[in-house]
């Protein structure tokens, strides 16, 4: 039984390839811009500890999980974000762990004291690891099945911009810029993920309603230039400035011709629904659920993600001036 699933999960996760690109996929991420952008460090101008725990698709052997956590805050009276942020990934033989150091530099923009358009750069380093204990070779003797557990560490960096004001936001970043060459020339490709580039763009506004309701709106888009481009459109209510509840459908879009994907790849990835709760004035808790809408979903029972996330009051003549709602 345990091979009839994995050899399915081999086999959809082939057919997934229209959406599931190689950066660990978090639904929460509009919550903590960090993940995916070094430039969002020190938008929030608080200490800000976050937190991400993700089990996805539940139900299959092997199947990813994902956990993260950031500490960002600001210096230099709010003109330098600074950040950390480490993260683990395990999809089945295959894990990884990286950590990186980030930096943005934040301008002031026009008129409002609000308007900041942030440069940041991160730097770190990616710890690609493969346990050939869980791999079962189907000629005895292959010499592409490592043996024991095989790791390789390497160099990274990522970089992006992020503008930011009262009621919009927009970004664009790029991750995973030095890793893939270095494992290139050292030749591990064959035994590792080579982890390509890719480009966020996102962007998002808030709309009040009335003084106890506002909608959110935003969107994002992924591109690594191999698989098909990933589109997240989201959508969320802010009530009495306590819960926020919404939800975001995932699916792949045709942004400029890719002739050496296939033809008949499924679209359609996932529906999700998520509510994040302020339990205090410092204290966020998130959950998101996501239901598979591809051919997945006859044998994963959804992916499951939690969210934590912490700030602490700034020092004395730091002021913010606005909340922050992205």
């Amino acid at each position: 039984m345990v091979k009839k699933i994995l050899f399915v999960f081999a086999i959809t996760l082939s057919s997934l390839l229209a959406v599931a690109q190689q950066d660990a996929q978090y639904s929460q991420y509009m919550f903590n811009g960090i993940y995916i952008n070094p430039a969002y460090a020190g938008y929030k101008e608080q200490l800000n500890v976050h937190s991400f725990y993700r089990n996805q698709w539940t139900g299959i052997t092997g199947a990813p999980k994902s956990m993260s956590l950031a500490v960002d805050a600001i210096a230099n009276s709010g003109n330098v974000g600074l950040a950390f942020q480490v993260a683990s990934d395990k999809l089945g033989a295959q894990n990884s762990v990286s950590a990186y150091a980030n930096y943005a530099y934040r301008l002031r923009v026009g008129k409002s004291e609000s308007s900041r358009l942030a440069l940041g750069v991160g730097v770190g380093v990616l710890q690609q690891g493969i346990d050939g204990n869980n791999l079962n070779a189907r000629d005895e003797g292959d010499n592409f099945i490592p043996i024991g557990n095989q790791n390789e560490i390497v160099p990274d960096a990522r970089a992006g911009v992020f503008y930011s004001d009262d009621r919009f936001y927009a970004g664009f970043s790029a991750d995973n810029l030095i890793a893939q060459y270095i494992l290139n020339q050292r030749n591990l490709s064959v035994y590792f993920q080579t982890p390509k580039t890719h480009f966020y763009f996102t962007a998002g506004m808030l709309l009040p309603i009335n003084e106890s309701v506002q909608i959110k709106p935003s969107f994002l888009l992924k591109d690594d230039r191999g698989g098909p481009t990933s589109l997240d459109i989201n959508a969320f209510v802010l009530l009495g400035n306590k819960i926020w509840v919404g939800g975001s459908y995932r699916t792949a879009v045709k942004l400029y011709n890719k002739s050496y994907l296939q033809s008949n790849l499924q679209k359609t990835n996932s529906a999700v629904g998520m509510v994040e709760f302020f339990a205090t004035n410092f204290l966020r808790l998130g959950y998101a659920y996501d239901q598979t809408l591809s051919s997945l979903a006859g044998y994963s029972g959804g992916s499951h993600e939690i969210s934590v996330g912490f700030t602490i009051k700034p020092k004395k003549g730091i002021k913010m001036l606005t909340p922050r709602y992205f």
